[in-house]
């Protein structure tokens, strides 16, 4: 089974793909050409370089396999492989999603993030 991927959204973001059932990025996604992913284990540290000056934010994960080829997994951020969804995201592929709102200590992770980098 291929392993979930996490898409962080903004709650305007969030808000959009939850009315019309798709995603076609971020203003950050469109001008990079790909939509940008994490695994669970980049989780954290996207939302702390990223969505710092965000009070809340959406967490989904969704199924990878269900992204087919267009997924690809590429080299980033200090050489990790992260997933780039290079077409459209489409609300069957969510798995599940949570509202995240930053406490003191930043964003709690839910419970059902887990797992290992491809």
């Amino acid at each position: 089974m291929t392993p979930p991927i996490y898409k962080v959204f903004r709650l305007g973001e969030w808000q959009d793909f939850a009315k019309s059932g798709s995603f076609s990025g971020s203003p950050d996604d469109r001008r990079d050409g790909y939509i940008h992913f994490s695994t669970a284990v980049q989780v954290p540290l996207t939302l702390e370089r990223y969505f710092a000056a965000e009070a809340v934010v959406v967490l989904a994960q969704a199924d990878a396999a269900a992204a087919g080829p267009a997924l690809k997994y590429e080299a980033a951020r200090g050489g990790a492989l992260f997933p780039h969804l290079y077409g459209v995201l489409h609300a069957r592929a969510i798995l599940r999603s949570e509202r995240l709102v930053r406490g003191a200590a930043g964003f709690t992770l839910p419970s059902w993030v887990g797992g290992a980098a491809p």
